[in-house]
Formats: C-alpha cells, structure tokens, sequence
C-alpha cells in the first residue's frame, strides 16, 4: 500500500530543516521504522496528539536526506487496542512511549508498561539475582542544587554490574500548558523546558512557527540567532570542564573554568542586557539587537576566553591524576552508541558523526559551516576532549559571525498561521538536536507542541556506560554525560 504523503516544509521556508510527513497504518509504521534503522537512521522523537479529531501517534526520523515524519491514525476502536511499538528497532523508542501513555493513555504494544511520568504506583526495577548482589539506592532527592532522578544500582563489592535510572520527578505538564498559550508566546514556555538550553528550545518553536506562517527571517535575526546558541554552548561547555576536573579532585580545574565562565556571562550580559539568554529568540527574530561597538567587545572577550581555554587544555592533558579518573572511565562503545541511537555530544563522543548544523544546516550555518567534531574512544577523557574543541570550535563561529552583522531589520511581523497548520524546528543544541513539533489551533492558539530533548537517548547510554566501573565513579560518568533531568519530564 503506498504511503499518503500528508506535509512536508521546503528546506528554504524559514531557514527550516528539509521534513517530510507521511500518513502510514500499523504495518507502514513498523516497516517505516525499519526501513530508517537499516539505513542508519535514529529515532527522534515519538509522541501522542489526543487533540485531534481522531487519536494520532508520531514518531520523527533523523535521516541522510532530512527529518521524516510518521504519522498513525487510531479509529475510535483502535484506541484501547493501541499501536506497533518500535522498541526492538530503537531502544530508545521504550521510555518514549511509556511517557507519551502516562500523557495520553494511549499504550504501545511493546511489553515495558511501567509507568514513566504516574509515580502513584511502586516502581518494579529489574532485579540483578545472585551471590553477594546488593543494590543501592540513590535519590530522587539529592545533595545540592541537582534535580531529582532515582538510581539503582545492582553492585557486587564496588563493582557495577546493572544501573536503571528513573526520572520523571520533576514532571511540570508543559506540554498541557503550552495549549493554554497563544502561538506568539510559546517561545517563552519552550526556553523553560530546559533552562541550560533556552535558546535551542526557543528557537526550534520559532523555526517551527515561522514555516507554518511563511516567515521571511531577516538576515540580521538568522546571525544573531547563531551568536545566542554559539555563546549557551561555550557558556555550557566551560561549566562542564570545571564540574569535570572537580569530580575528578582537581579543584584548580573548577575555580578556573568557573572564572572563565563568569567573564563570558558578564559580557553577554554587556551585549545583550542579560546574562542568560532567555526570551531573546522570538517569533520572527530577535527580541534584542546587537550594534556594532557591543559587538565587537563580545568578540574580543570570547578570543580572550578561548585562548585561555588553550591553556587550560594543556594542563588537564598533562596531568596525570586527571588522566588517570578520565582515561577509560564510563566507555560507551561506537557499535554500542549506534544501537542506542545517542545523539549529539555524548554520540559524537562514541563515534556518532551527527551533527544537524553541518548536516542539515539553517541559515546563518549554510554561510557559516560549523566543523563537526567526533572521538571515538567512548569514554570520560572522549567526553572531556570533545568539550574542548566544541567551545574552541564555537570561539571560531562566534569570531566570524560577528565580525559583520548584516544590516537591515533583526526582527519581522509574523502572520498567523491557519488552524491545524503543523510545523517542526530542529536544532542542534550544545546537547544535541533539539526538536520541537508544533500544531496551530483556532485563533492563533497552541493545539499541540510536543519539545524533545536529546537526553530521552542518552540516558539509557548512561546506564551502560557505568557498567564495569566502581560505584565512586558514577558521579564523574554521569557529569561527562551531563544530562537534562527537566528536559525529560515534560
């Protein structure tokens, strides 16, 4: 039976990336899947839209060509019944539809019914049986500042023999909550679902509205877009490089990137009013412009900062306790990866060459390739090496993107879509892709919009990656994978 193609967006609309939708009944929507995972395609992202006439099932690709969105009707009888699950073809496919059932009750027909998001009843983690096997528990409430996640841990001695994480304590109803929003405020919602990734959420909805609306970005909002996901990835990467050397017992490590992080705030909040970057992408633009005397001391503080982060490569290379915790720790092995479908840094790290600025790129990164930056070796001292040349690779974009911002307007006048209009944004945030699938209802209203976080694929990639190593290096594993807890519990 021949696929109904039912969408599709051209790559040029709005600087969106190159998606196509197909209409597809159950053995299509295995048969799909199938046919993107013998390709080498990954799972992006699967959801439920009970808003529609009828129930709907969606799961989004990652593929060669671009996004490829499935679609799966369920008549009124089918609902009870369910839908195909792709677990056996995507592992990561697991999680997603335990949560997209807790939201919409809605099951897959795959055999993991736990609930993800309903802690109302006993969570049942599987149980690793035999001779000296003890578990640990850790969390959900932890030291700190972190957010909640439960950890199980299955140990013989320190030795980690099975990890299963539980998430979804900090479950905000966002995607109910976007409902109850105008299209031309979702922005502001989308920054919030993961703070530390505000301006890839805000901009994948943008990039999302902005095709359905037939947006024309000017050319000045595109670069300044890319200077704002630039600087929250440097921003990101040397916090990371900092917590790393601690984890590891090289305090030095912590004060320094700490210090070189706070003079990269300080002059984004000299350029752009704000520290953080939240609510600056909006609909159609900017909200902010950058002129050119600010511009140009970003640049100069950004150099600065890069060639201090030269140095400071160098003293983590050549130290030997450092080299020593990173080298080997928490392996998650290239095949291993693939399987799981990791996307972005952690996948990149295990050999994963995806990265959608350079693979499915949007303006300003058609002008300005970014340079894909992918390791091998799997392991913390993998995960460490790669934040170093992303941050050195961001320094680069960053020095060229503002070396002249194109004149004219940074933002434009969004017309409202039609009722029912359906768009998708992807981004390549400092995590990874980030995608945000929107549906336009009546009077210029959210009927649905479903956000993904790349971390859905690398926490099952964590529990992995710990296995074999001793309990005390859990929390080193786990900051080189620095996942989103929040980004999870939607």
């Amino acid at each position: 039976m021949p696929l109904t193609r039912w969408w599709s967006v051209a790559y040029e609309v709005a600087g969106a990336p190159r998606v196509r939708g197909v209409d597809t009944d159950g053995d299509q929507w295995r048969q799909i899947g199938r046919d993107v995972a013998a390709a080498g395609g990954q799972l992006l992202a699967l959801w439920v839209d009970t808003a529609a006439p009828g129930t709907e099932v969606y799961s989004a690709y990652l593929t060669d060509p671009g996004v490829l969105i499935a679609r799966l009707a369920l008549g009124a009888g089918a609902i009870d019944a369910g839908y195909p699950g792709l677990q056996d073809l995507f592992p990561a496919a697991s999680r997603l539809q335990r949560a997209a059932c807790d939201l919409s009750g809605v099951r897959s027909s795959d055999p993991d019914q736990r609930p993800w998001l309903d802690h109302r009843l006993p969570y049942e983690f599987v149980r690793v049986q035999g001779e000296g096997v003890h578990e640990i528990a850790v969390g959900p409430v932890h030291a700190g500042t972190i957010e909640p996640g439960h950890f199980r841990f299955s140990v013989v001695g320190e030795k980690v023999l099975r990890l299963e994480a539980h998430l979804g304590y900090v479950h905000k109803g966002l995607e109910q909550r976007f409902t109850e929003l105008p299209l031309s405020a979702g922005h502001r919602l989308a920054a919030r679902v993961s703070g530390d990734s505000a301006v890839a959420f805000s901009w994948a909805y943008c990039q999302a509205l902005e095709g359905i609306s037939g947006c024309p970005v000017p050319p000045r909002a595109r670069r300044l877009r890319a200077v704002c996901l630039e600087l929250e990835r440097l921003a990101n990467h040397l916090g990371d490089l900092g917590a790393l050397g601690n984890d590891a017992g090289f305090a030095f490590g912590l004060m320094q990137f700490a210090r070189l992080k706070e003079l990269l705030l300080r002059a984004v909040r000299a350029a752009w009013g704000r520290r953080y970057l939240f609510d600056v992408i909006v609909p159609g633009g900017t909200a902010a412009d950058v002129h050119a005397e600010a511009a140009q001391a970003l640049a100069r503080a950004v150099r600065a900062i890069c060639a201090e982060l030269a140095e400071l490569r160098v003293i983590y290379e050549e130290h030997e306790g450092l080299c020593e915790r990173f080298a080997g720790t928490g392996r998650l092995e290239p095949q291993l990866a693939a399987r799981l479908g990791v996307l972005g840094l952690v996948g990149r790290a295990s050999g994963q060459a995806r990265d959608v600025r350079v693979d499915l790129p949007c303006a300003p990164y058609d002008e300005f390739p970014a340079i894909k930056v992918v390791r091998t070796e799997g392991d913390v001292a993998a995960r460490v090496a790669l934040r170093f040349e992303e941050a050195q690779e961001s320094g680069r974009l960053l020095a060229a993107l503002l070396a002249e911002l194109p004149p004219g307007e940074h933002v434009a006048a969004l017309t409202p879509p039609s009722a029912d209009a359906f768009g998708v944004g992807l981004i390549e945030g400092w995590r990874g892709p980030t995608l945000v699938a929107l549906r336009a209802g009546a009077g210029a209203t959210v009927r649905r919009c479903h956000p993904h976080d790349p971390s859905w694929q690398a926490w099952p990639a964590l529990e992995h990656a710990v296995l074999g190593n001793i309990v005390a290096d859990f929390p080193l594993i786990n900051k080189s994978f620095n996942l989103s807890y929040s980004g999870v519990d939607l």
